[in-house]
């Protein structure tokens, strides 16, 4: 057992540090087991006499410690973060980042992440838990943060270590200077909307044919039941099933001008989100199984779509998330690129999307690095901020309008082009194309603060030259262009709604391929 150990922080021209390399490690053990540490946990003697972490809670509250990690030496790397854990009595949390935190905390100028380690509750004995983070190449702050958060119980910790699990991945910028940016289309802009698996043919021709579109997101999307994944071996069977509809469909797509982006919204291996639907990849970072599954699912797609017209690309791992990525596994980095040479071998010239981890955010871009992949484009969703774009999505809480101030902080159209710089950024540095792949504004939003959020992010877009994708079309009311900014009203208008003007006037600027 050690004593706490901070790595030092090293020159930024260093060679990488090793894999296993410790930036932090403690056992809580001798006279310096919470030096450094602040909150409210207790030194208590362990099991063979060693010592632990205690944090208690008597009625639902937080409570919890932190520790200051070396962030600049952090750059970059995938770290990897494990802990032993003891439960006693912990409560159900309100929310599924709450209960036991074994997380991080980590700071940049434009943004903040949590990763953290998904435990559980109730009582339970010693366990191995863990997370994995990229932590972002410009992060100012770190922090280790153990505890609990908003609800009740006692937990202990041990064998706390923070480590490099990866490298950063270096390429050198090559801008394309002087030559063509690969875009995969054949007209000045793809302009569009996401779609439900389950639209219409009727539905297709006013998407495409009576409002402009000439670009949907077709999801490959499993919604959970009973709060469930589908079991490993029906995968199969569902994507058939999901396959066949888009089959029925293209047909459709061809007569009304639309271009389409297959959308693995659902990959091996993934979990049930809070939106129901199965993704934020649990399985695919921690089985290696799920990793060989996805390479095989694209390999299928790819033989079943070659040279099959109106597609446009392939969209690899919606919103990839890497909670926990396990030895032996690799990183989204070399599984999309593993991905994408696979389906290379299968077909030469299809589009191949690729979104950054953290959930396909603008900031994921500053972590990574083009593929070694020829006609690669590269996608972020723009949902920035959060709690205005989704207020009273999940739950209720404060109503905020654009533009305005919002969790304390003033946002505009400055500020939206401020939050999507690190998508500039990859742009210019590596002379690469963006898709926006989805985009949105809950209709209820007050006093017609979704139509002003939609025509700032729509005007940014076309200034950078960004194809994109609106979410969405007649998949869910609430992101519905075709309802009121009323909540209750749950029956499209009969007039145009002011958010509707916004993207028809978009996409009558379209050509439509392939008519």
């Amino acid at each position: 057992m050690v004593a706490a150990t901070i790595a030092p922080v090293g020159a930024a021209d260093a060679e990488p540090l090793p894999r296993g390399h410790i930036f932090f490690e403690t056992g809580f053990d001798g006279n310096e087991g919470l030096n450094g540490w602040t909150g409210a946990g207790r030194h208590q003697a362990g099991p063979q006499g060693k010592g632990v972490l205690e944090v208690a809670v008597a009625e639902t509250a937080t409570s919890v410690v932190s520790l200051s990690l070396p962030a600049a030496a952090m750059r970059g790397y995938l770290v990897r973060g494990t802990a032993s854990v003891r439960g006693e009595k912990v409560g159900s949390p309100p929310h599924p980042w709450n209960g036991i935190k074994c997380m991080m905390a980590i700071e940049t100028p434009d943004r903040k992440l949590w990763p953290q380690a998904q435990i559980g509750t109730g009582t339970f004995d010693w366990r191995r838990v863990g997370f994995t983070v990229r932590v972002p190449t410009n992060a100012e702050s770190a922090k280790l943060v153990l505890g609990l958060e908003a609800v009740s119980g006692k937990v202990w910790f041990d064998d706390v270590k923070i480590s490099v699990a990866r490298a950063p991945v270096r390429r050198a910028a090559q801008p394309a200077v002087g030559t063509t940016v690969y875009t995969g289309r054949e007209v000045p802009r793809l302009r569009g909307a996401m779609i439900s698996p389950d639209i219409d043919a009727a539905g297709l021709r006013v998407l495409g044919r009576d409002w402009g579109a000439n670009l949907i997101r077709w999801q490959l999307i499993q919604h959970g039941r009973a709060g469930r994944a589908l079991a490993d071996s029906d995968y199969d069977g569902w994507l058939e099933g999901e396959l066949k509809k888009l089959d029925a469909a293209l047909p459709h797509c061809r007569e009304n001008g639309l271009r389409v982006v297959i959308d693995l919204h659902s990959p091996p291996g993934g979990k049930v989100t809070s939106g129901g639907y199965v993704g934020s990849d649990d399985r695919l970072f921690t089985d290696p199984e799920c990793q060989k599954k996805l390479v095989r699912v694209w390999e299928h797609i790819a033989l079943r779509y070659r040279g099959v017209q109106p597609i446009w690309g392939y969209d690899l791992v919606n919103e990839p998330v890497e909670d926990f990525v396990e030895d032996g596994c690799d990183d989204w980095q070399a599984l999309a690129e593993r991905v994408a040479l696979a389906i290379r071998g299968i077909d030469a010239e299809r589009t191949i999307i690729v979104e950054p981890s953290a959930w396909g955010g603008p900031g994921g871009l500053a972590d990574l690095v083009p593929l070694p992949v020829s006609n690669v484009v590269y996608s972020v969703h723009m949902y920035l901020p959060h709690a205005f774009t989704h207020q009273g999505v999940h739950s209720a809480g404060p109503s905020y309008h654009y533009p305005g101030v919002i969790e304390g902080k003033n946002w505009n159209k400055a500020e939206l082009e401020a939050a999507l710089q690190p998508v500039v950024d990859f742009q210019r540095a590596y002379g690469v194309h963006i898709y926006i792949g989805e985009f949105s504004a809950i209709r209820w939003a007050p006093e017609g603060s979704a139509a002003r959020y939609l025509s700032d992010v729509i005007d940014l877009f076309e200034k950078h030259g960004w194809d994109w994708s609106y979410h969405a079309f007649r998949e869910w009311s609430g992101w519905s262009l075709e309802h009121s900014d009323q909540r209750e009203d749950e029956k499209p208008t009969a007039q145009p709604t002011e958010r509707l003007r916004i993207l028809q006037r978009a996409w009558s600027q379209n050509q439509s391929p392939g008519r």
